[in-house]
C-alpha cells in the first residue's frame, strides 16, 4: 500500500526540467551581443541557433552579421577600449594567436572547470575535430569553440568536363583527356582552353576564378594561403627557424624563385579569368562560380553547398565536382609527411572577450553550439564540420553525394591542408606588405620585383616589432 502511494505521489510530481532552462533560469531577460562575418554559418546562428538557444533557456542572443574587415574593426576595438559591447566575436583561425597575445580571450576550458554548474552535458571539447587544436593555448586549454571549418576546394564543371564535344575539343588541341588538374601545367591549359572556348562560343564562360582584388586582403591571401603553398612556399615564405627570415639572402623563401613561379602563374590566371576578378574576394570568386561563368577554380568550402544545391542562388547545381587542389612534383608528398601543405583550412570559432559583463550566460551559449545534436542541420546548411560525429549523419552523408565527395574530402584529406602559420604578428605582416602586393597586381611594379620589395619590407616590419634580432 505505501509502495502505492509513493508510486502515485512521484507521478504527480512535477518534472524536473532540463539542463538549459535549470542553468538559464538566472539569466532570464539578459541579452548576449555578438559580432561575426556574414557567411552561411554565421548566419545559421543568427538565424537557428540563437532562437533555440533563448527558446531553452530565455537568454535573447543578437548576432550581429557584418562584412569580414567591419567585424575584425569592431570586435578588437571593443576589446581594446575595454567597452565590453560584444560578449561574443568571432575568431578567425589566423588571428587567433594575436589575440592570445594580447589576452583578449577568456579560457573556456578553466572557466567551466572552476564553475562545473555551468558545464552542460552534451558539450564535449573531445567531440571536436582536430581543427579545434588551432583555437588552444601552450597549455591545451580551449580559448573558442569552433563554429566552423572547411578547407579551400577545387571546383569544376561537370557539365563541361563531361561534355562529348569540349572532351574532343580539348584532346585535338591539346592531345590530353579532359580531366581535373592535378598539376600547375594541366590547369593552366585547362583555364586557357575553356577562356578561348567561351570566346568561340559566345557564351558567358571563362577558365577559371581568380581571388585579386586590387585593394583588399583576399588577394594577398589567395596568393600566400592557397596558390604559393602549392609550389612548395609555406608560411608565407617566412621562416621561423631562421630568425623570422622572408628574403633568401637570410633563409626565407618570400621571394624565392618557387614564389616568383607561383605568382606569375597565377597572375597569368587572373588575365584569363571573367572580367570582376580585378574585383573579387572571397565572396565575389563564389558567386561567379554559382553564375555558371568559370569552368573551375579555387573556392572556399563554406560556398561548396549552396553553389552546388540551392537553385535560387546558383546556376549549376548538379554540375559541380570537388578535387585536390592541382601542386607542383613533390608538394603533394611533403603535405603527406606533415612537411607541407597544398591549401588553406580555414574557419572560426566563437570566442569570449574578458570584457564581456555576461560571462556566464555566454559560456551557456558557447557550450550549445559545440554540441553534437546541433551540428548535422548546421553542416546542411553550410558545409563546415566542427564534430567528428558530424560525419556519420544521415543527412550530411546524403548531402555529402550532393557535394560530390566534399565532406569525404574534408574528412581523409583535411590533414592535406593547414590553417595560416601561428604568428602574433599576422595582420602587421599583413597590412605592411599588402600596399606592395596590390601594385602588383596594377602593374606598377614587376612581380619579381614586387616580391623581393616584399620580403625586405616583411623582414623590415618583424625587426620592428622585435621578432628578428
Amino acid at each position: 500500500m505505501a509502495a502505492l502511494v509513493v508510486g502515485l505521489m512521484a507521478g504527480l510530481a512535477p518534472a524536473k526540467a532540463d539542463f538549459w532552462s535549470d542553468a538559464g533560469a538566472k539569466f532570464k531577460g539578459v541579452t548576449l551581443h555578438g559580432v561575426t562575418e556574414s557567411t552561411p554559418p554565421s548566419n545559421y546562428i543568427k538565424d537557428v541557433l540563437a532562437p533555440e538557444f533563448e527558446k531553452k533557456t530565455g537568454i535573447k542572443v543578437e548576432i550581429e552579421t557584418t562584412s569580414w574587415d567591419q567585424m575584425y574593426d569592431k570586435a578588437i576595438k571593443d576589446m581594446e577600449a575595454k567597452t565590453g559591447i560584444y560578449d561574443m566575436v568571432y575568431i578567425e583561425q589566423d588571428i587567433i594567436y594575436a589575440y592570445l597575445a594580447r589576452n583578449f580571450l577568456v579560457d573556456i576550458t578553466k572557466s567551466l572547470k572552476d564553475d562545473p554548474s555551468l558545464k552542460a552535458p552534451g558539450y564535449d571539447e573531445s567531440h571536436f575535430t582536430t581543427f579545434a587544436n588551432y583555437f588552444k593555448g601552450k597549455d591545451g586549454d580551449l580559448f573558442g569553440v569552433p563554429m566552423e571549418a572547411f578547407i579551400k576546394i577545387y571546383l569544376y564543371r561537370k557539365d563541361l568536363f563531361d561534355d562529348p564535344a569540349v572532351k574532343e575539343a580539348f584532346k585535338k588541341e591539346t592531345g590530353k583527356d579532359l580531366a581535373p588538374a592535378k598539376t600547375h601545367e594541366d590547369y593552366t591549359q585547362i583555364a586557357e582552353f575553356f577562356t578561348k572556348w567561351g570566346k568561340d562560343h559566345g557564351g558567358d564562360l571563362w577558365g577559371t576564378t581568380a581571388q585579386a582584388h586590387t585593394g583588399h586582403p583576399a588577394s594577398w591571401y589567395e596568393f600566400f594561403e592557397s596558390v604559393a603553398p602549392t609550389f612548395g612556399v609555406y608560411n608565407w615564405g617566412i621562416n621561423a627557424d631562421k630568425n623570422y627570415a622572408a628574403s633568401v639572402a637570410n633563409g626565407g623563401t618570400m621571394n624565392s624563385d618557387k614564389s616568383k613561379a607561383a605568382l606569375k602563374y597565377w597572375l597569368h590566371l587572373r588575365d584569363i579569368a571573367p572580367p570582376e576578378s580585378a574585383s573579387s574576394t572571397w565572396t565575389e570568386v563564389a558567386t561567379t562560380f554559382a553564375a555558371g561563368r568559370a569552368a573551375q577554380g579555387l573556392v572556399y568550402g563554406e560556398n561548396a553547398a549552396w553553389i552546388a544545391s540551392d537553385a535560387e542562388k546558383s546556376k549549376v547545381v548538379g554540375k559541380v565536382g570537388v578535387a585536390l587542389p592541382p601542386t607542383e612534383a613533390g608538394v603533394m608528398e611533403e603535405a603527406a609527411a606533415g612537411k607541407g601543405y597544398i591549401g588553406y583550412y580555414d574557419g572560426g570559432a566563437f570566442g569570449l572577450p574578458v570584457t564581456s559583463k555576461n560571462r556566464e550566460a555566454s559560456l551557456l551559449f558557447l557550450q550549445y553550439i559545440g554540441q553534437d545534436s546541433v551540428q548535422s542541420g548546421w553542416a546542411v546548411a553550410a558545409p563546415r564540420i566542427t564534430n567528428t560525429a558530424t560525419y556519420d549523419d544521415p543527412g550530411v552523408m546524403k548531402m555529402d553525394k550532393e557535394l560530390g565527395g566534399y565532406y569525404t574530402m574534408l574528412k581523409n584529406d583535411g590533414k592535406l591542408f593547414a590553417g595560416a602559420p601561428p604568428y602574433p604578428f599576422h595582420a602587421q605582416v599583413r597590412e605592411a606588405t599588402a600596399p606592395i602586393f596590390y601594385e602588383i597586381l596594377t602593374g606598377q611594379i614587376g612581380p619579381d620585383e614586387g616580391l623581393d620589395k616584399m620580403a625586405a619590407t616583411a623582414e623590415e616590419e618583424l625587426t620592428n616589432l622585435g621578432y628578428r634580432q
